[in-house]
């Protein structure tokens, strides 16, 4: 029987050339964020299980990957439960693990805390093209900051980083949990049905209006209800800066005054930041995001030509204080970091220096002219010489060397040609 040799399905090798662009987008990206503050930890791969299922996770807990506990027998008992088998779990998200993070490292952290995370992730879902059962997550989030300094702040350093990675025309989407739950109450959906409403608006990029109803009617939810929400919804759409925080007022006029404050800060400063880089912004009543966990103003990124967003985020209040035992304000970013690699492209670049080593050339000479081209600062990989030559040096371009060098010998001596660059080598 044939070995299956491939990867686990949703799941992938990567490439050299793919490792040098994604660690180029890795360190721009990180540089980014480190001048805006913040500073890189790391959690563990793995997280108790109690913790994943906590109802911090929204839909993605249902994606989980679950680690049978060390130590079981070959055999169960029938009645054996899953809960009797799994204790640890793979993460599904930076988040949850960073307020476990916090809430054992909080006194040996500043106030406010900027975080960096930057890891693998695991969900099981189906694979598509962006999405991948295993995949990186790059997020920032600030903790202790109970102001909307918070949501300004990593907008704009998450839009100067994907801008730094070669992403410009972006559009901020803004909306807020607050308003989503002032929303369901003042159109009469029971307060047990608002998470079920939220997941099925979160869904409307992907199903459209009658996807959203149709989900909507198949939940049972009060019809005359429904449909004043999505009444208001309309009239919230493509609101401009100068009317949204009236708009809002009227539209609900039970939305705290605080809320509208918040809104009115958050987009003042979008709008001065959209006048310094190509950064647009609006506000989008249909935005909900995912996890069960958001308090406040939510947020995504969405880039011109793709239909997901490439960044999300938002304020958790209260998340941090399941383990903490008080609450602590936090807002926090991701970049889709897959979804960035497959815009950007192969950004491999063309420096290498292959140093061609004639047969009868001792390596020792070889390594002391590769030595003396590393010294210089250039990549260089000693490679021994075959075939003709124009074929190799079609070779070397084609794997992404930018010059070569050839060693070869000279009676008794050992020589070094001039370094030739490669550009399109005619063929002989």
């Amino acid at each position: 029987m044939k070995a299956d040799n491939s990867p686990a399905r949703g799941m992938r090798d990567l490439l050299p050339d793919e490792v040098v662009t994604r660690d180029h987008v890795l360190s721009t990206i990180t540089d980014i964020y480190g001048r805006f503050g913040y500073r890189r930890i790391e959690t563990p791969a793995l997280e108790s299980i109690a913790r994943l299922t906590g109802g911090q996770g929204g839909e993605n807990e249902k994606l989980l990957y679950q680690v049978l506990r060390r130590g079981l027998p070959d055999e169960m008992a029938p009645d054996t439960t899953l809960a009797e088998l799994v204790d640890l779990g793979l993460r599904f998200d930076l988040t949850v693990p960073l307020t476990r993070f916090y809430g054992n490292n909080a006194a040996q952290l500043p106030t406010p805390f900027r975080s960096l995370q930057i890891g693998p992730v695991w969900r099981a879902e189906r694979p598509q093209k962006g999405r991948y059962r295993q995949f990186y997550q790059c997020d920032i989030d600030l903790i202790g900051e109970g102001s909307v300094l918070a949501e300004a702040e990593l907008i704009e350093a998450t839009t100067t980083a994907l801008a730094a990675v070669g992403l410009n025309d972006m559009t901020v989407r803004l909306s807020d949990r607050r308003f989503l739950s002032a929303l369901a109450s003042s159109a009469g959906l029971p307060q047990q049905s608002w998470d079920r409403f939220f997941i099925a608006l979160d869904k409307l990029d992907k199903v459209g209006w009658d996807g959203v109803r149709k989900e909507l009617d198949a939940l049972a939810m009060p019809a005359a209800a429904v449909e004043n929400a999505l009444d208001v919804i309309g009239q919230l759409q493509s609101v401009g800066a100068e009317k949204l925080v009236d708009v809002l007022a009227n539209a609900l006029p039970d939305l705290a005054e605080n809320v509208l404050a918040d809104l009115s800060v958050t987009t003042g400063c979008l709008d001065a930041l959209g006048r310094d880089r190509a950064v647009a912004w609006q506000f989008d009543p249909t935005l909900v995001r995912g996890m069960g966990y958001y308090t406040g103003q939510i947020f995504e990124v969405a880039y011109a030509g793709v239909s997901s967003s490439v960044a999300g985020g938002g304020r958790y209040d209260k998340l941090i204080g399941r383990t903490l035992g008080r609450d602590v304000p936090a807002c926090g970013f991701s970049i889709g970091f897959e979804r960035i690699i497959d815009l950007v492209g192969n950004l491999v670049a063309k420096d290498g220096v292959a140093v061609l080593m004639e047969a009868d050339v001792p390596i020792a000479d070889a390594l002391a002219v590769a030595r003396d081209l590393r010294a210089e600062g250039r990549n260089t990989e000693i490679i021994p010489r075959s075939g003709k030559m124009a074929a190799q040096l079609k070779r070397l371009e084609a794997a992404n060397f930018g010059s070569v060098v050839v060693v070869r010998r000279e009676g008794d001596n050992t020589v070094t040609d001039d370094i030739r660059e490669l550009r399109s080598t005619p063929s002989q």
